[in-house]
């Protein structure tokens, strides 16, 4: 999960990293009240989940209340690079000397957790690594030892950190280790990591990425959530611990068991929708290994739900999961749903082999729902659900 830098701003303040006070505000009213309480010149910034924000106008200067109010009326509905501006944050403004750049990582590649630091902040690193890539520090960390006084002095010698803030960095270079592993984030970014004109050190940005696997661990990183930028379907699909994503310009929904199969689901499905004017994949639903009637019923209400869906393909190889369980919840989802008063109109095309593809197979052929065909083959079922799609458009 990605947190605007309003959140990563307090998340750091919350370990001990030096930030300047501020807030944020949803209305000009609020930014002016803001700027009033901090009693000074501010910076407003629009809170998106993208950079260039400044190239955009998404950051201005404010010396009054009054400008405050006027930058941020401008900012706040701003569209940069496709994400609207819902809020703004305002700080007070820093007399800045020098601008340098400081980050932990997840190294994917190898394996590790990494530090990036560089005297040459306040532009994208990557800039920096290709055109001067002797001003850029990458520094591997051991998850054992972490980042303390004496692995944070490496840090700062091998950035070449000016000795008059050494002291100071390095206390951020801890601080900033100890808030990466506290909250169980792949990133964290401070860019730029300043010196103001009297020598201070300040972290004038917050880029924190956390890792949704420890959620449960971090009950308060909830409240992180932007629900509103989170598709309504992937909300509910969540609470119902489903793996499910939704796709854009899809009118054929998927369900299947197994990622694997799943995603060659999703590419058996643009193939066979390319014969009929380019029907896609709508989702990638995957009801796991061991799904029960239940779990099937839930992921394909989700699935039926979606307005963009023309026709379903439900794809399952029977493993673990017994493929009369899935017929069993195929059948229990359609109920549910008449029940619900809600209007099943939607055609499902199912592919069953594997564990009890028999009995699954006459589950369903007993049901005998007229939205329900069967299927033999991945290929036949898949041409058959675009076909479906592709004259439901």
């Amino acid at each position: 999960m990605d947190l605007y830098e309003y959140q990563g701003r307090d998340l750091f303040a919350k370990h001990g990293l030096p930030v300047l006070p501020g807030g944020v505000a949803d209305t000009p009213e609020q930014a002016r009240d803001i700027a009033e309480e901090l009693g000074g010149r501010v910076v407003v910034k629009a809170q998106v989940k993208v950079g260039g924000r400044g190239k955009a106008g998404g950051v201005k200067l404010a010396g009054t209340p009054e400008e405050a109010f006027t930058h941020a009326r401008d900012i706040l509905g701003m569209d940069i690079k496709g994400h609207r501006v819902e809020r703004v944050m305002l700080t007070l403004t820093a007399d800045i000397a020098e601008e340098y750049y400081l980050s932990y990582l997840v190294d994917r590649a190898e394996r590790t957790f990494r530090c990036i630091a560089s005297v040459a902040g306040g532009v994208d690193i990557e800039q920096v690594a290709a055109e001067t890539p002797e001003r850029v520090a990458s520094l591997t960390i051991d998850p054992a030892a972490g980042v303390d006084d004496a692995r944070a002095r490496e840090i700062v010698a091998a950035a070449r950190f000016p000795a008059e803030v050494a002291d100071q960095i390095a206390e951020v270079a801890v601080g900033l280790w100890r808030a990466f592993v506290a909250e169980d984030a792949t990133l964290v970014e401070v860019n730029p990591l300043a010196r103001t004109a009297d020598g201070q050190i300040l972290c004038l940005d917050a880029k924190v990425t956390l890792d949704d696997n420890a959620a449960f661990r971090h009950p308060d990183h909830a409240a992180l959530v932007d629900r509103s930028a989170v598709d309504p379907l992937e909300q509910r699909a969540k609470e119902k611990d489903l793996n499910y994503v939704k796709l854009d310009h899809g009118t054929v929904g998927v369900v299947g068991n197994g990622a694997g199969l799943v995603m060659s689901t999703l590419d058996v499905v643009a193939y066979a929708g390319e014969r009929h004017g380019g029907v896609r994949p709508a989702n990638f639903l995957d009801i796991g290994g061991g799904a029960s009637a239940s779990v099937m019923a839930n992921g394909l209400e989700i699935v039926l739900s979606d307005p963009d869906v023309k026709a379903v393909f439900v794809n399952v190889f029977g493993g673990i999961t017994a493929c009369d369980e899935v017929a069993n919840g195929i059948v229990r989802a359609l109920e549910l749903l008449t029940e619900r008063g809600e209007q099943v109109t939607k055609p499902l095309v199912v592919r069953l082999d594997g564990n009890n593809a028999a009995a699954g197979r006459e589950i369903l052929a007993r049901a005998a729902n007229p939205l329900v065909e069967q299927a033999d083959t991945m290929d036949g079922a898949a041409a058959r659900a675009a076909e479906l799609a592709a004259a439901r458009a």
